[in-house]
């Protein structure tokens, strides 16, 4: 609409003195004394600003009555604030009511529960938490996008609906347009090949196997975008439906893409501290102390190498009890990951060449027969952040590795064709966008970083 202006615009005008018309939500309304103050918020930063209704208003009796939550168009004139804490207010000259809000508003406290507020995700963004956590929520996508469009990478989207499960564990969420109550049978078992597809299809748990595919021709790309696991987890990072950023190089090895890795996440981090700064303090005062010298010293810190071997022999001779075992040819657990980040290396540490029977059938088998060129990156707090590996790409030790782990190779012919003509050494790696988000706003539970999470027995909005 002309000749509107956002919030975030009149709190950081030049002067006072100007004319502007606002529009957004009244966070508070108080009046008194012949006054009425309206907090009023419209999403675009994370101050709200003060508007001042006095009597002179023809509706300002209707005005003062206003209840929390109530959608208004407010014109006015800026002018210095004699309150501590905010540069302006606007003096309003029109307060328009364009939705009203009664005393049934969910929204009348100052402070709720995150469980609460999980079960009005639909008004949960007028709060200041989720107005933050969506603020960086919004800015580190387009930061991402940035970042390697930047760097030459093409941006592939790679196919919601797949007929292959790239990391072998069987969670996929079935796509079918059969019957459920009487679906066609062969054998006893569901004949496929009277499906849409013709078989077995699901939502996709990763772009990888695809990117692949793309890189082998454009050298450098990039997904970003939607992922599925029906993984009946009710942890607090685990979701249903979540969000992946997985680059990836041809002609790379795994030093390069533990480089990219380090580059990727120092950016972000450097990021929110430049352009999500308000956002970030109240993250610092209100969810995590020392939130912003946590991601200070992360962006400025030497990020270490570490086999896994080696961590192993590290975790071994810890001072402390784990919950979970330590020996080599285990997988490490977030309790171990922390430990090693936290205690050893004080610091980021990118763990690599793991066993290759604990990690996917893709991954480069290394000279000793024993390990594969992969990697995590470790951060303190969480432990995992970045999990990325060289990708396998000599046919014969691709197909006698996905025979040891049981991949059906007939299903994944056209990625076993990327390996007989032209071949070259890849790599790459995913982040998830939701445990970055959480990871830099101290946010400790998936579903809230997500605008509506979808969890087992959980798809309301």
């Amino acid at each position: 609409m002309t000749g509107k202006t956002r919030i975030k615009e009149a709190l950081t005008a030049a002067e006072a003195g100007g004319g502007v018309t606002v529009q957004g939500w009244a966070r508070t309304v108080r009046t008194g004394k012949g006054v009425t103050f309206i907090a009023l918020n419209d999403g675009s930063c994370f101050s709200g600003l003060q508007v001042v209704a006095e009597p002179e208003l023809s509706n300002f009796e209707e005005v003062s009555r206003l209840g929390t939550g109530a959608a208004l168009r407010v014109t006015g004139r800026l002018v210095d604030s004699p309150a501590a804490g905010q540069r302006y207010e606007l003096r309003a000259q029109s307060v328009e009511i364009v939705g009203p809000a009664d005393e049934s508003y969910p929204l009348q406290k100052k402070r709720h529960s995150f469980e609460y507020l999980r079960t009005i995700a639909h008004l949960r963004p007028r709060t200041n938490t989720f107005g933050s956590v969506f603020r960086v929520r919004s800015s580190l996508a387009q930061e991402v996008h940035r970042f390697f469009a930047d760097r030459g990478f093409l941006y592939v989207h790679t196919p919601i609906i797949t007929a292959n499960d790239c990391e072998g564990a069987g969670e996929l969420f079935r796509v079918t347009t059969l019957d459920p109550a009487a679906p066609p049978l062969v054998a006893g078992a569901i004949d496929y090949g009277a499906d849409f597809f013709g078989q077995a299809t699901g939502l996709t748990v990763s772009g990888q196997l695809e990117g692949e595919l793309f890189a082998q021709a454009f050298s450098d790309i990039y997904t970003f975008g939607p992922t599925f696991r029906a993984e009946n987890s009710n942890t607090a990072r685990h979701a249903a439906e979540f969000w992946m950023i997985e680059p990836e190089m041809a002609f790379a090895d795994l030093a390069a893409d533990a480089a990219l890795a380090e580059e990727f996440f120092r950016f972000l981090c450097r990021h929110v501290l430049d352009q999500c700064r308000e956002d970030l303090e109240f993250f610092d005062a209100q969810v995590e102390k020392g939130l912003v010298e946590r991601i200070a010293s992360i962006a400025d810190a030497p990020f270490a190498v570490m086999e896994y071997t080696d961590a192993v022999a590290e975790l071994a001779k810890a001072p402390v009890k784990f919950e979970f075992p330590v020996a080599w040819g285990l997988d490490l657990q977030s309790e171990h990951e922390r430990y090693l980040t936290e205690q050893v290396v004080k610091g980021p540490v990118f763990i690599v060449n793991y066993p290759k029977e604990i990690k996917a059938f893709y991954m480069r088998r290394n000279d000793d027969g024993r390990t594969v060129a992969a990697m995590d990156l470790l951060v303190p707090k969480v432990g995992e952040i970045i999990g990325g590996s060289q990708r396998e790409e000599r046919l014969d030790l691709l197909t006698e590795r996905m025979q040891e782990a049981g991949v059906n190779q007939e299903g994944l012919w056209w990625y076993l064709d990327s390996r007989r003509w032209g071949s070259c050494p890849h790599a790459g790696f995913g982040l998830g966008f939701e445990r970055l988000i959480m990871y830099l706003t101290g946010m400790e539970n998936i579903r809230d970083v997500i605008p509506f999470p979808r969890t087992p027995r959980h798809a309301e909005f």
